[in-house]
């Protein structure tokens, strides 16, 4: 069997006891750290937590060759562990697709994504955010600026009244992470005295929200990783108040 275990959004232990129970039960234990990682634990806290050993692939050990995997899953228990939930990558879907076209039982134990603490953290309705994207580092997409598909995504849900979650870059090459002051100043550039809200360390003991223009957001700083951006589109009045509050939004930028 190979069980898909998403991990949660903060440290080792956001792990949900089901997943928990999946860990233990594992003959063998792969993870991936390259879509998202744990900002509040490492590999060895992650080790310790659950007393096993976890192998830790890159992106080619897990697209690429993933055989040795799928040969082990075939009369072992295998865990597969991620950040997050474990399905939100096209990565996990393919590789449990390949599974089942060896016969192989698949199973998936979820946990927590950014996209539900983004909207229960900023109090932003869940159904009134459309597509999400991910703003990447220059170097990952090899251009300058904001990505046209970036833009355009936002546009559109703007254009529908619709939240844009942006997902910040993560190099894990080099151990790099997009920061929430850094994407907001990139997206000023589009939309200078637009609203953005910064959701930083979701998932762990010191969640920050903070709105603002997405200018002002570009001079301040929000400290360790994870982090990610909001754009809102047209706010509901419970919206509008939850971003006062709970974010300090200017009372201007909410009318």
């Amino acid at each position: 069997m190979l069980t898909f275990v998403g991990l949660g959004l903060y440290d080792e232990r956001s792990v949900t006891v089901a997943g928990r129970d999946a860990i233990a039960a594992a003959d063998r234990i792969v993870a991936e750290f390259y879509t998202s990682k744990l900002a509040g634990a490492t590999v060895a806290d992650l080790e310790s937590f659950h007393g096993v050993d976890i192998e830790v692939r890159d992106r080619a050990g897990v697209e690429r060759s993933p055989e040795d995997v799928l040969a082990d899953a075939e009369a072992d228990d295998v865990v597969f562990l991620t950040a997050g939930d474990t399905m939100i990558s096209t990565t996990h879907v393919d590789l449990r697709l390949r599974a089942h076209d060896r016969g192989i039982e698949t199973r998936v134990v979820h946990g927590t994504t950014a996209q539900a603490a983004a909207s229960a953290l900023t109090g932003l309705q869940n159904y009134r955010f459309g597509k999400a994207t991910t703003l990447p580092f220059e170097r990952s997409h090899g251009g300058e600026g904001v990505p046209g598909s970036v833009v355009e995504t936002v546009e559109q849900n703007r254009e529908r009244g619709l939240h844009t979650l942006v997902f910040l870059d993560i190099d894990a090459q080099h151990d790099a992470y997009m920061r929430a002051d850094g994407a907001a100043e990139a997206l000023a550039g589009a939309w200078r005295d637009g609203l953005g809200v910064a959701v930083v360390r979701a998932g762990g003991p010191d969640p920050v929200v903070r709105a603002a223009r997405l200018s002002t957001l570009a001079t301040e700083s929000f400290g360790d990783p994870l982090h990610l951006l909001v754009v809102p589109g047209d706010l509901h009045h419970v919206e509008r108040d939850a971003l006062a509050a709970l974010g300090g939004a200017p009372q201007e930028l909410l009318e």
